[in-house]
């Protein structure tokens, strides 16, 4: 895919309020792939202490993050024998860059840290991971690890308990090897769990809708992909993230970024941190504390009028309610629906560009096409790969659904 992509398509740019984003260069068609990315640090999504969940981080490898097939024999690290490699490839790479000397016995410690394992939650044991990745790459690439340092993030109050704690455990347990030009201190580890905060991509499961939870994905790992994190987010995106973990030939954890629908020239090109289907009260609250910021996009912008008809309708409730039990009847249902359709004018995204599958929620895309000129009838679903045909709205596998505008 990463052929049919057109050079110079994209370009970044300084915009006020929003810092740095990704802007077209030129007009740009539905399907058209912006964007391959692979990631400059991976670690996993796991606890250290694997069997404190029902399953356990030997089921992946952990250079690539496929799954190991129960049929083939996978390798296992030959100092700790606690990470595993689905190919000789993969566990000479590990050993020589992600899984060095230094990074295995760090790991190994920490796992046997009581206070860590222990009594922390398990987003600090991720963390740890992600501190030891980090500081890992100043060791074995130094240019990746200034990449790393650039982007957005800087330590803060609120997470300065965690930084504190963590770094002490790295400081005792096993303290980074001397690189020159590299400080390793506090205010360092707290930038660094700042910019993975901000900037890490989850590596998501394939979708399983036979399980239980149908429908809901877990993180298998993280990775830091130092030009899709420049994307900022849009609550209608024009954009969207595919990855095919498991099923790529190569690059297992690459991530690529696809138009959702034709955009002019200089139009920022912006993706949905989070599914497209959530409420505004729920995206606010997201947005704000994970990522610091108030979104005011014109989606928000509609929906918090919303929010705010509400909550003075609340304030009402007995006399109105009176009323509307009285005077309720057809014309005034109708007239109700027509409103909507009016207050909503993004109501078409959802019913052209959200994934009709039960529970699944995700965000459709067309096919790349060889036609320069014209996007795919073809839609892609990002999550369940489902496909669409968009010239008779029919699933290609026959299935017709209705879709639902989330409120």
């Amino acid at each position: 895919m990463s052929g049919m992509a057109r050079e110079n398509l994209v370009r970044i740019e300084e915009i006020q309020g929003r810092g740095r984003a990704i802007v077209s260069s030129q007009p740009l068609r539905g399907g058209e792939i912006v964007l391959r990315d692979s990631p400059i640090l991976l670690y996993s999504a796991f606890p250290l202490n694997g069997q404190q969940l029902q399953f356990s981080t030997s089921i992946y490898c952990d250079n690539c993050f496929r799954k190991l097939q129960s049929a083939s024999a996978p390798l296992s690290c030959p100092s700790c024998s606690q990470h595993r490699f689905c190919s000789p490839n993969c566990l000479s790479v590990s050993i020589a860059s992600s899984h060095n000397t230094w990074v295995c016995q760090a790991l190994s410690r920490m796992r046997d840290c009581p206070s860590l394992v222990l009594h922390q939650p398990m987003e600090r044991q991720i963390q740890a991971r992600f501190l030891i990745a980090a500081y890992n790459l100043a060791l074995v690439s130094p240019s990746n690890f200034q990449i790393l340092s650039s982007l957005q993030g800087h330590g803060e109050d609120k997470d300065a308990v965690a930084a504190q704690f963590l770094h002490s455990v790295i400081s005792s347990l096993c303290p980074p090897p001397s690189i020159e030009g590299f400080l390793f201190s506090l205010e360092l580890t707290s930038a660094l769990l700042a910019k993975d905060k901000l900037n890490a991509f989850g590596i998501m499961e394939p979708v399983d809708f036979n399980k239980e939870n149908c429908g809901q994905r877990s993180v298998r790992a993280y990775g830091i992909y130092p030009k899709a994190s420049l994307f900022n987010h849009d609550c209608l995106p024009n954009a969207c993230r595919f990855d095919y973990v498991d099923n790529a030939p190569d690059r297992n954890t690459d991530v690529i970024i696809r138009m959702i629908h034709d955009v002019p020239q200089g139009r920022e090109i912006c993706l949905s941190y989070f599914p497209i289907n959530e409420n505004y009260s729920s995206r606010q609250k997201r947005l704000l504390e994970d990522y610091g910021f108030t979104c005011e996009c014109d989606r928000c912008k509609v929906e918090a009028n919303w929010s705010d008809q509400e909550d003075n309708e609340g304030d009402d409730d007995d006399e109105e309610n009176e009323a509307m039990e009285e005077d309720h009847d057809e014309p005034m249902v109708e007239e109700a629906a027509s409103e909507y359709e009016t207050d909503f004018p993004h109501a078409y995204f959802f019913v052209r560009y959200m994934c009709n599958r039960e529970n699944c929620w995700g965000t459709l895309a067309p096919l790349p096409s060889s036609n320069v000129n014209q996007s795919s009838n073809l839609l892609e679903c990002n999550v369940c790969g489902n496909i669409k045909n968009e010239a008779d709205d029919i699933d290609a596998d026959g299935g017709q659904g209705a879709y639902s505008i989330p409120h």
